[in-house]
Protein backbone atom coordinates (compact mmCIF):
# COMPACT_ATOMS: atom_id res chain seq x y z
CA UNK A 1 0.00 0.00 0.00
CA UNK A 2 1.10 3.64 -1.22
CA UNK A 3 -0.12 7.26 -0.86
CA UNK A 4 0.70 10.62 -0.72
CA UNK A 5 -0.78 13.03 1.51
CA UNK A 6 -0.21 16.15 3.85
CA UNK A 7 -0.29 15.70 7.39
CA UNK A 8 0.80 17.02 10.90
CA UNK A 9 2.65 15.57 13.31
CA UNK A 10 1.47 14.24 16.73
CA UNK A 11 3.93 11.86 18.28
CA UNK A 12 7.38 10.48 17.43
CA UNK A 13 9.77 8.56 19.23
CA UNK A 14 13.42 7.47 19.16
CA UNK A 15 13.46 3.66 17.82
CA UNK A 16 16.85 3.35 16.93
CA UNK A 17 20.11 5.39 16.58
CA UNK A 18 18.58 6.72 13.04
CA UNK A 19 15.21 6.27 13.18
CA UNK A 20 12.13 7.18 14.96
CA UNK A 21 8.25 5.90 15.22
CA UNK A 22 5.90 8.76 14.40
CA UNK A 23 2.21 9.24 14.34
CA UNK A 24 0.54 12.03 11.40
CA UNK A 25 -3.07 13.10 11.36
CA UNK A 26 -3.16 13.07 7.83
CA UNK A 27 -6.20 14.87 5.67
CA UNK A 28 -7.67 11.82 4.01
CA UNK A 29 -6.51 9.02 5.37
CA UNK A 30 -6.59 10.07 9.58
CA UNK A 31 -3.95 8.93 12.25
CA UNK A 32 -1.32 6.87 11.05
CA UNK A 33 1.96 5.32 12.02
CA UNK A 34 5.52 3.99 10.74
CA UNK A 35 9.11 4.86 10.96
CA UNK A 36 10.87 7.43 9.35
CA UNK A 37 14.51 6.38 8.75
CA UNK A 38 17.35 8.83 9.17
CA UNK A 39 14.88 11.20 11.97
CA UNK A 40 17.88 11.32 13.76
CA UNK A 41 20.03 13.10 11.43
CA UNK A 42 20.35 16.97 10.93
CA UNK A 43 18.22 17.53 8.00
CA UNK A 44 15.32 15.46 9.08
CA UNK A 45 14.95 16.56 13.21
CA UNK A 46 15.57 20.31 13.19
CA UNK A 47 11.88 20.28 11.79
CA UNK A 48 11.01 17.51 13.27
CA UNK A 49 8.26 18.53 16.12
CA UNK A 50 4.90 18.21 16.53
CA UNK A 51 2.76 20.31 15.40
CA UNK A 52 4.30 20.66 12.42
CA UNK A 53 3.03 19.95 8.84
CA UNK A 54 4.40 17.55 5.86
CA UNK A 55 4.08 16.49 2.78
CA UNK A 56 4.11 12.44 3.44
CA UNK A 57 4.98 10.03 0.92
CA UNK A 58 3.56 6.39 3.13
CA UNK A 59 4.94 3.11 2.06
CA UNK A 60 3.81 -0.87 3.17
CA UNK A 61 4.41 -4.19 2.07
CA UNK A 62 1.76 -5.59 4.23
CA UNK A 63 3.93 -7.95 5.73
CA UNK A 64 3.42 -7.50 9.28
CA UNK A 65 6.06 -5.04 9.23
CA UNK A 66 5.38 -1.55 10.13
CA UNK A 67 5.05 1.46 7.05
CA UNK A 68 8.00 3.89 6.58
CA UNK A 69 7.38 7.47 5.46
CA UNK A 70 9.50 10.14 3.44
CA UNK A 71 8.04 13.21 4.45
CA UNK A 72 8.90 16.97 3.14
CA UNK A 73 8.38 19.53 5.23
CA UNK A 74 5.03 21.91 4.55
CA UNK A 75 5.23 24.44 7.44
CA UNK A 76 7.72 24.27 10.55
CA UNK A 77 5.21 26.85 12.87
CA UNK A 78 6.17 25.28 16.20
CA UNK A 79 9.24 26.93 16.38
CA UNK A 80 7.60 29.95 16.66
CA UNK A 81 6.29 28.89 20.38
CA UNK A 82 9.02 27.58 22.00
CA UNK A 83 9.62 31.05 23.71
CA UNK A 84 6.16 30.70 24.52
CA UNK A 85 5.42 28.38 27.44
CA UNK A 86 1.90 28.93 27.82
CA UNK A 87 1.37 28.47 24.02
CA UNK A 88 3.64 25.65 23.69
CA UNK A 89 1.95 23.57 25.99
CA UNK A 90 -1.20 24.47 24.91
CA UNK A 91 -0.15 22.86 21.67
CA UNK A 92 1.04 19.84 22.98
CA UNK A 93 -1.98 19.17 24.96
CA UNK A 94 -4.04 19.55 21.71
CA UNK A 95 -1.69 17.28 19.46
CA UNK A 96 -1.52 15.02 22.44
CA UNK A 97 -5.66 14.98 22.43
CA UNK A 98 -5.92 14.11 18.89
CA UNK A 99 -3.56 11.34 19.34
CA UNK A 100 -5.30 9.50 22.41
CA UNK A 101 -8.98 10.57 20.85
CA UNK A 102 -8.49 9.54 16.98
CA UNK A 103 -8.39 5.55 15.42
CA UNK A 104 -5.83 4.70 13.04
CA UNK A 105 -6.57 4.86 9.85
CA UNK A 106 -10.16 6.39 10.23
CA UNK A 107 -10.28 9.49 7.96
CA UNK A 108 -11.88 12.65 9.78
CA UNK A 109 -11.39 15.78 7.23
CA UNK A 110 -13.09 17.69 10.47
CA UNK A 111 -10.23 16.67 12.99
CA UNK A 112 -7.71 17.98 10.04
CA UNK A 113 -9.10 21.02 9.32
CA UNK A 114 -9.65 21.91 13.00
CA UNK A 115 -5.50 21.23 13.60
CA UNK A 116 -5.31 23.75 10.37
CA UNK A 117 -7.16 26.07 12.88
CA UNK A 118 -5.66 25.83 16.25
CA UNK A 119 -2.87 27.85 14.79
CA UNK A 120 -4.92 30.64 13.71
CA UNK A 121 -6.88 30.35 17.30
CA UNK A 122 -2.93 31.09 18.98
CA UNK A 123 -3.16 33.90 17.39
CA UNK A 124 -5.81 35.61 18.38
CA UNK A 125 -6.01 37.69 22.05
CA UNK A 126 -8.67 35.28 23.29
CA UNK A 127 -6.76 32.66 22.60
CA UNK A 128 -7.25 30.63 25.31
CA UNK A 129 -10.72 31.21 25.55
CA UNK A 130 -11.11 29.72 21.18
CA UNK A 131 -9.05 26.99 22.58
CA UNK A 132 -11.54 25.42 25.08
CA UNK A 133 -13.96 25.83 22.13
CA UNK A 134 -11.94 24.57 19.98
CA UNK A 135 -11.75 20.98 22.13
CA UNK A 136 -15.36 21.02 22.29
CA UNK A 137 -15.42 20.84 18.63
CA UNK A 138 -12.90 18.04 18.58
CA UNK A 139 -15.01 15.70 21.07
CA UNK A 140 -18.19 16.77 18.78
CA UNK A 141 -15.74 15.63 15.53
CA UNK A 142 -15.26 11.93 17.67
CA UNK A 143 -19.06 11.73 18.37
CA UNK A 144 -19.31 13.59 21.73
CA UNK A 145 -21.47 16.14 21.94
CA UNK A 146 -21.08 18.66 25.08
CA UNK A 147 -24.74 21.07 24.41
CA UNK A 148 -24.85 22.89 27.64
CA UNK A 149 -27.57 25.08 26.89
CA UNK A 150 -29.63 21.95 26.84
CA UNK A 151 -28.86 20.73 30.04
CA UNK A 152 -28.11 24.47 31.57
CA UNK A 153 -30.30 26.06 34.17
CA UNK A 154 -29.88 29.87 34.86
CA UNK A 155 -30.77 32.24 38.01
CA UNK A 156 -30.25 36.22 37.83
CA UNK A 157 -28.37 37.77 40.41
CA UNK A 158 -28.51 41.47 40.84
CA UNK A 159 -29.28 41.59 37.31
CA UNK A 160 -26.43 39.08 36.17
CA UNK A 161 -27.38 35.75 34.45
CA UNK A 162 -26.03 32.51 36.47
CA UNK A 163 -25.53 29.16 34.84
CA UNK A 164 -25.57 25.95 36.45
CA UNK A 165 -26.10 22.16 35.54
CA UNK A 166 -27.48 20.09 38.74
CA UNK A 167 -25.35 16.83 39.87
CA UNK A 168 -25.38 14.46 42.24
CA UNK A 169 -22.94 16.69 43.99
CA UNK A 170 -24.91 19.63 44.06
CA UNK A 171 -25.19 22.40 41.74
CA UNK A 172 -21.75 23.02 39.18
CA UNK A 173 -21.39 26.59 38.10
CA UNK A 174 -21.17 27.12 34.30
CA UNK A 175 -18.78 30.07 33.07
CA UNK A 176 -20.99 32.26 31.56
CA UNK A 177 -18.43 32.62 28.20
CA UNK A 178 -19.28 28.63 27.52
CA UNK A 179 -23.10 29.99 26.99
CA UNK A 180 -22.74 33.56 26.04
CA UNK A 181 -19.67 33.26 23.37
CA UNK A 182 -19.82 36.70 22.49
CA UNK A 183 -18.95 37.52 26.15
CA UNK A 184 -15.74 39.39 26.65
CA UNK A 185 -13.25 40.00 29.09
CA UNK A 186 -13.61 36.84 30.40
CA UNK A 187 -11.21 36.90 34.11
CA UNK A 188 -8.41 33.81 34.59
CA UNK A 189 -9.95 31.79 36.63
CA UNK A 190 -13.61 31.63 34.47
CA UNK A 191 -11.22 30.68 31.73
CA UNK A 192 -9.42 28.19 34.60
CA UNK A 193 -12.93 26.69 35.30
CA UNK A 194 -14.09 26.29 31.68
CA UNK A 195 -11.05 24.51 31.19
CA UNK A 196 -11.48 22.28 34.15
CA UNK A 197 -15.56 21.62 33.20
CA UNK A 198 -14.91 20.74 30.03
CA UNK A 199 -11.71 18.45 31.33
CA UNK A 200 -14.45 17.22 33.57
CA UNK A 201 -16.57 15.94 30.78
CA UNK A 202 -13.97 14.71 28.88
CA UNK A 203 -12.80 12.56 31.33
CA UNK A 204 -15.79 11.11 32.99
CA UNK A 205 -17.74 10.83 29.15
CA UNK A 206 -14.71 9.86 26.81
CA UNK A 207 -11.33 8.82 28.34
CA UNK A 208 -13.20 6.51 31.63
CA UNK A 209 -15.47 4.60 29.41
CA UNK A 210 -12.53 3.92 26.81
CA UNK A 211 -10.01 3.42 29.67
CA UNK A 212 -7.59 6.29 28.58
CA UNK A 213 -5.58 7.98 31.36
CA UNK A 214 -6.27 11.90 31.81
CA UNK A 215 -3.70 13.11 29.68
CA UNK A 216 -0.65 14.86 31.46
CA UNK A 217 -0.15 17.26 28.57
CA UNK A 218 -3.61 18.77 29.11
CA UNK A 219 -2.94 19.22 33.31
CA UNK A 220 0.25 20.75 32.25
CA UNK A 221 -1.25 23.19 30.02
CA UNK A 222 -3.76 24.68 32.84
CA UNK A 223 -1.17 24.70 35.70
CA UNK A 224 1.05 27.11 33.66
CA UNK A 225 -1.72 29.37 33.34
CA UNK A 226 -2.86 29.48 37.00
Amino acid sequence: MNWKDNGYLLSKLKYNENSSIVEFFTENHGKCSGLIFGATSKKIKNYLEIGNKFHLQYSYKNDGRVGYFKIEIINAQTAQYFDNQKKLLCLSSAFNLVKLLTVELEENKKIFFLLDNFFKILKKEEWIKLYVFWELDLFKFIGYDLELKKIVSIEIVENQKNYFVKSTNGRKIIPSFLIEKSNLNISKENLINGLKLVGDFLEKTILRPNNINYPIARQNFINVIK
